[in-house]
């Protein structure tokens, strides 16, 4: 078992695909060797190869290559400024076609779950949930997502989950 640090807004980063395992390579934050290495967006000056979770925890990666993993311009608001800073400075991301975007609920950021579509939503029992959030954040019809979501297809769906209240949550994109 790989022994990660918490990520609060993205709980399972290893599943969700953001970091790779296997090869050891060399932090190029720390100079450390690492089997769990950062494969989402990094928006930083410098070119970066490999980083550990742990210089992306301790927020170590932004401070070193004054970077960011989510862009402060890609999320929903939320009235809290250290929430935002955990997210965008040390969080790793989660990558998408267009430009990734973080949804927040109940003031606060929702957590990432990972890539799915309607067949998914659907085995998860939460067609409902999900069909009342893009009824009040999303301009196309309800029977057009179900019909095209598909994980992996042409238009693509990232479900989030609030850590407050567990509503889910659904953003879409398209290649």
């Amino acid at each position: 078992m790989i022994n990660l640090p918490m990520f609060r807004y993205h709980p399972e980063p290893i599943k969700t695909g953001a970091f790779k395992t296997g090869e050891v390579v060399i932090c190029d934050c720390c100079g450390g060797e690492t089997n769990v290495y950062y494969s989402g967006p990094f928006f930083s000056i410098e070119e970066i190869e490999f980083l550990c979770p742990g210089c992306i925890k301790d927020g170590k990666a932004n401070t070193k290559f004054d970077s960011i993993f989510q862009d402060y311009d890609s999320c929903d608001e939320v009235s809290d400024i250290e929430k935002q800073n955990e997210l965008c400075a040390r969080t790793p991301g989660y990558n998408s076609w267009q430009q990734e975007y973080w949804l927040a609920h109940c003031n606060d950021y929702c957590a990432f779950i990972g890539y799915v579509g309607w067949n998914e939503i659907n085995q998860m029992g939460i067609e409902a949930e999900i069909e009342k959030d893009l009824s009040a954040n999303n301009s196309e019809s309800i029977s057009h997502i179900r019909q095209n979501l598909k994980n992996n297809g042409n238009m693509q769906g990232y479900l989030f989950r609030c850590l407050v209240c567990g509503t889910h949550r659904l953003h879409i994109d398209y290649n």
